[in-house]
């Protein structure tokens, strides 16, 4: 709940901040400052509808939601509390942890063929790990990984039943990040906002 408040407190500050430039903007390009260019020109407007999407389309948006589906599945599969969402005993959660371990040890087994061995295909042409299209695919990596490895504690330990629970745990994830997803649309327009005007 406070989070929700502060990402509003500052999302309404950005909303804020970008009118602000827009009328500083218009108000120093009419009295003739140089280098500076308003958003409200012909030149603003085209440029504001025109980038919009390519300024948001960046790696970290995705990042942010391939986390987010992550934590989602992680949470609702109730591998952070060690508790199903029905009572189920005690052997059915040790048997969900065993699988849910094998599953992940399994998976980095498999990251680490791709990463490790001599001319691995995650490698960079030159043989490194930094970078390479490892690097630029470890958000990844960590997400999927947490995906596969809560899914299998979950359907093992019955928290989820079938696999459109698995579904939703993932847009649940989704919902729980969208502020931040604003926070991130309001925030990126603002700099590139900034970059146009003065820069």
């Amino acid at each position: 709940m406070k989070l929700k408040r502060l990402v509003t407190g500052a999302c309404i500050l950005l909303v804020v901040a970008e009118l602000l430039l827009v009328l500083v903007s218009w108000m120093l390009s009419a009295s003739m400052t140089e280098d500076v260019r308003p958003l409200l020109s012909n030149e603003g407007v085209r440029w504001f509808f025109g980038s919009f999407t390519n300024f948001l389309s960046t790696p970290l948006l995705v990042f942010l939601l391939l986390l987010s589906m992550a934590w989602g599945c992680l949470s609702e599969s109730g591998m952070l509390s060690g508790s199903p969402l029905r009572r189920s005993p005690d052997s059915q959660l040790r048997r969900a942890r065993r699988f849910a371990l094998i599953t992940l040890l399994v998976y980095l087994f498999f990251v680490l063929a791709l990463t490790v061995i001599p001319h691995a295909v995650l490698l960079s042409a030159t043989g490194r790990l930094l970078p390479s299209p490892f690097s630029r695919a470890l958000v990844a990596i960590v997400s999927f990984g947490i995906i596969l490895t809560a899914s299998v504690y979950g359907l093992v330990s019955r928290r989820f039943t079938s696999l459109s629970d698995v579904v939703s745990s993932l847009t649940s994830g989704i919902s729980c990040a969208a502020p931040l997803l604003l926070l991130y649309v309001l925030l990126v327009q603002f700099i590139e906002s900034l970059r146009f005007v003065f820069l």
